[in-house]
């Protein structure tokens, strides 16, 4: 809230340079703050007497968003990359399954590793786990198990990420 908006009765007024100029009406707090040819903004309103501060708002808003940009460049996206799997899966397109893992561990992505059963192979999930414990045997030096194995519907899968 700003300027007019401000309806409380006492407000506790901090001054342009940071210093504390009392607990006032929210009229004389407005009034000091036209004189400075600046706005009066609430910045603590859960405070009892809520909080407010004469400064440019314009320039507050700017420095906002421009805090708000530098947060976000900072922020690192985590995406996860699926790998599938059948239960009669060779040990060479294996292999082949866990080297492409390991790029996508390496970039810093997480690796969703799901393994389908379609038909009879239902009937032999159990024995079909094996399966995802053997890759995430081949990927234990760069990556750790996050989620375990978990049957969802069709299909069981868990979920890789990097080692820190």
């Amino acid at each position: 809230m700003i300027n007019e908006q401000i309806r409380d009765r006492e407000v506790r007024l901090i001054g342009q340079d940071g210093e504390q100029l009392g607990i006032m009406s929210a009229r004389e707090a407005q009034k000091i703050a036209l004189e400075a040819e600046l706005d009066l903004v609430k910045i603590a309103p859960t405070a009892k007497p809520p909080v407010c501060k004469i400064i440019d708002y314009g320039k507050y808003k700017y420095e906002q968003t421009r805090k708000e940009k530098e947060a976000k460049k900072k922020q690192k996206t985590v995406d996860v990359k699926e790998v599938r799997l059948s239960p009669n899966i060779d040990t060479n397109d294996l292999n082949t399954k866990v080297n492409n893992a390991k790029k996508f561990i390496q970039k810093g992505n997480k690796v969703k590793v799901t393994l389908r059963f379609r038909g009879r192979e239902m009937a032999h999930v159990q024995q079909s786990k094996h399966i995802l414990d053997d890759f995430a045997e081949h990927l234990k030096d760069i990556a750790v198990v996050e989620k375990p194995a978990k049957m969802e519907g069709r299909s069981m899968s868990m979920v890789l990420t990097e080692r820190r």
